[in-house]
């Protein structure tokens, strides 16, 4: 990094304003969870003050930002702009970020607040508060000439809104983020209508990823938490509770042989209590 600042420097408002694209990083609070970057057309960005941006998110297969912005105790986000011509620069912009989804009252009031003029395709708009900005070399990136922004997904959903419109209920936009949108490549809750939708109307979610580190169910976020897990774990209560009932006093016991024996760095006492616990449980 060249040079860090509190809130995002005068002098480079216009720069950012001009760039053609950025990307925007987020991660889940598990370490076990995955790293998403993303790469957004610039022309819907916007800046409101040096400590406060926003850009316009548009409907995809992935809903992961979302789901990070979502998840209780995070909100961490990241956007990253870089020169592709000119004098080289790279500006990374650091803060918290909260999502106002289309559809409600803080979406519409901030559109018409700031001028933002939304499309079929819009799912959000991410309103950042900014903590941190950083700017540096980028003397690696390469020359790109900028030739146009892509229409793709802008025609793919402006057709999908005229034909729901024309009575294919297939189309609906509010099926199609609670198909592919509700849930993170995780299985953390995402896009709130998404999942809405996905309970009212009966829509199974998309499953994202394959392999041993695919989630096997939804993580989190209330309907989300399936049924056998809760029979479960009333199950285990049970047992649990049962077992303090009869044993309470050997077990309080044990646990404090144990935290003497972890202090004094011995592990008898530990050995000692090995025939008791085998004695309970074959009772």
């Amino acid at each position: 990094m060249g040079a860090f600042y509190e809130a995002i420097p005068e002098s480079l408002i216009k720069w950012i304003l001009e760039q053609q694209m950025f990307w925007v990083a987020t991660a889940p609070l598990s370490g076990s969870g995955h790293v998403n970057v993303s790469p957004k057309g610039g022309e819907y960005f916007g800046i409101i003050d040096a400590r406060t941006f926003w850009y316009m998110e548009l409907t995809g297969s992935g809903s992961e930002t979302l789901a990070h912005l979502y998840e209780p105790g995070n909100g961490r986000i990241t956007v990253m702009f870089s020169a592709f011509n000119g004098p080289p620069r790279i500006v990374r912009i650091f803060g918290k970020g909260r999502a106002l989804e289309n559809g409600t009252k803080e979406f519409q009031e901030f559109a018409a607040e700031h001028g933002v003029k939304t499309i079929p395709g819009t799912r959000s708009i991410i309103v950042v508060d900014v903590h941190q900005a950083g700017s540096s070399c980028g003397f690696s990136v390469p020359y790109y000439d900028f030739r146009a922004h892509r229409q793709t997904l802008n025609d793919l959903f402006r057709k999908r809104a005229e034909s729901y419109e024309a009575g294919n209920e297939k189309d609906s936009i509010l099926r199609y983020w609670a198909f592919k949108n509700a849930y993170s490549v995780d299985g953390l809750p995402s896009m709130k209508k998404g999942l809405e939708i996905g309970q009212t109307h009966d829509v199974e979610p998309m499953k994202k990823m394959v392999g041993p580190l695919a989630p096997r169910s939804p993580r989190g976020g209330g309907a989300a938490v399936a049924v056998r897990n809760v029979v479960v774990i009333a199950l285990l209560s049970l047992v649990l509770g049962a077992l303090l009932g009869l044993y309470g006093e050997v077990l309080t016991a044990v646990a404090a042989s144990l935290l003497r024996s972890v202090r004094a760095g011995s592990r008898s006492e530990y050995i000692d209590w090995i025939p008791v616990v085998g004695s309970l449980a074959k009772k």
